[in-house]
């Protein structure tokens, strides 16, 4: 994934905004839910980090570890929960509503995933039987 990952210009760094935010999926059986954190560069429309996991804080620092550091200095705008305001610094994160229209990007990104993926549809007869194969058909 960073092979093809446009790095933002010098002049663009501090005006890179990241929508983030998670969706919910299962591997085997409903009771095994996973969840992909997904950060997406608003300018290049790009996802620049995702990650499989729980919903706990844990996962939620995994991805900001995995955002590349140019990307990292910009702006980030989420959803309330509360993993993304103990993670992310203060000055940086803006916790909003989808009414708002500030994560329609990463929402978007998200319908087209489940529009093109059976096993992220929510009610589905296809699934993931590993996490091996889970993450190789999200990528």
């Amino acid at each position: 994934m960073t092979q093809t990952l446009r790095q933002p210009a010098p002049d663009e760094a501090e005006q890179t905004t990241l929508e983030l935010d998670e969706l919910w999926s299962l591997v085997l059986k409903k009771t095994n839910k996973r969840w992909v954190w997904i950060a997406l560069c608003r300018l290049t429309r790009q996802v620049v980090a995702y990650v499989i996991g729980d919903r706990s804080k844990a996962s939620c620092r995994k991805l900001w570890e995995q955002i590349p550091e140019a990307y990292r200095s910009g702006h980030c705008y989420s959803d309330f929960w509360q993993a993304y305001q103990q993670v992310i610094p203060d000055e940086q994160h803006t916790a909003v509503g989808k009414q708002s229209g500030q994560t329609a990007h990463v929402e978007r990104w998200n319908n087209t995933l489940r529009q093109r993926l059976a096993r992220f549809v929510r009610k589905t007869l296809s699934f993931s039987k590993s996490e091996v194969m889970h993450e190789i058909g999200l990528r």
